[in-house]
């Protein structure tokens, strides 16, 4: 059966590969949502996290428990990786089948025909063997990588918990789901390097930094650098005002998106929209752009069987490959 986000990507590919950016509006609104005093709050705050997650699919987490110096530190760690040699980074390569290790220009989106312009660097905990850079290639990457993938999941875990609560399900139903002391854990924490744009190739027409698409996950958490912008949304049910809003970099939030994985599990209540990362424009900083992402996917045997039983019930495992079988050509 075919969702809403899948079937409006089609008319975005054809759009996309005849050069269409689409217009730009800052009228629809990133709610930002305020996490302190979180078990006092709770029902406060799901109510918030489902309105702002079935209005637009994205919404911001401020007060999420991370401290400001972990984000920081992240950051660091994730440029000084990218920093290696390519030769370095070249003995960690991307096992695709269990979404580990290095690859450089290697994702091709549909909305696009052409290699998203960017590097990346995946962590799944429990299939990480050999593919971790040695202390003497860069001190300490493992230990604090491994840190704030765990900090990431606890967040992503409080607000799976709003969700959970508002679709019937016990508060711990996904935690369950995305336990990491299960080898079927398959949650990813993902650090990004998309490519500094030389003046010259600023009007390159087909060239992204990364092309329209959802995410295949439950929950995805996005840690943007300060000054360093890009990201664009545009909710599936507004496709055809081709009307895209930017998410401004802060370091103090965490954007949040719904992916694919829990719109199904949700029985299509909550959207799993279309994001990119546009190439920077005249007068825009051309450096490079660092993120973080952290992908809250269920473990491959947990069984997705939405609450209305609107789908059938499939593995976990099961429906990622299939995500990925339809939206890729080569990664």
């Amino acid at each position: 059966m075919t969702t809403t986000a899948t079937y409006d990507l089609a008319e975005l590919q054809k759009e996309t590969r005849m050069g269409a950016m689409g217009s730009e509006t800052a009228s629809r609104e990133i709610r930002r949502i305020d996490l302190t005093d979180f078990a006092q709050r709770k029902v406060e705050i799901a109510g918030q996290l489902w309105d702002a997650a079935v209005d637009v699919g994205f919404f911001q987490i401020v007060n999420h428990g991370i401290d400001l110096t972990e984000v920081r530190n992240a950051f660091a760690m994730t440029e000084r990786f990218f920093a290696l040699p390519d030769a370095v980074k070249a003995q960690y390569p991307l096992r695709k089948a269990l979404n580990v290790g290095w690859e450089s220009r290697a994702q091709v989106r549909p909305s696009t025909g052409t290699p998203d312009q960017k590097e990346s660097y995946q962590i799944t905990r429990p299939h990480m063997e050999g593919l971790w850079p040695t202390d003497e290639e860069l001190a300490g990457f493992e230990a604090n990588m491994l840190a704030f993938e765990a900090q990431c999941w606890q967040v992503a875990m409080q607000v799976l918990s709003c969700f959970a609560w508002k679709l019937g399900f016990d508060e711990a139903f996904f935690s369950r789901a995305h336990d990491p002391a299960q080898a079927s854990y398959q949650s990813t924490l993902r650090l990004l390097h998309y490519f500094a744009t030389p003046p010259e190739r600023q009007a390159s027409l087909g060239l992204w930094r990364a092309g329209a698409h959802t995410d295949f996950d439950c929950l995805t958490l996005l840690f943007q650098r300060q000054g360093q912008g890009g990201l664009q949304v545009c909710p599936g049910k507004e496709m055809d005002t081709k009307a895209w809003t930017s998410v401004e970099p802060d370091e103090q939030a965490i954007t949040c998106n719904i992916g694919d994985m829990l719109m199904r599990w949700s029985d299509d209540q909550l959207p799993s929209n279309f994001h990119r990362v546009k190439n920077p424009l005249p007068g825009e900083y051309m450096g490079p752009r660092y993120s973080i992402a952290f992908f809250a996917q269920a473990n491959r045997d947990a069984i997705i069987d939405g609450p209305r039983k609107k789908y059938p019930a499939i593995a976990a495992g099961d429906y990622l490959n299939q995500r990925v079988a339809a939206n890729f050509k080569a990664y």
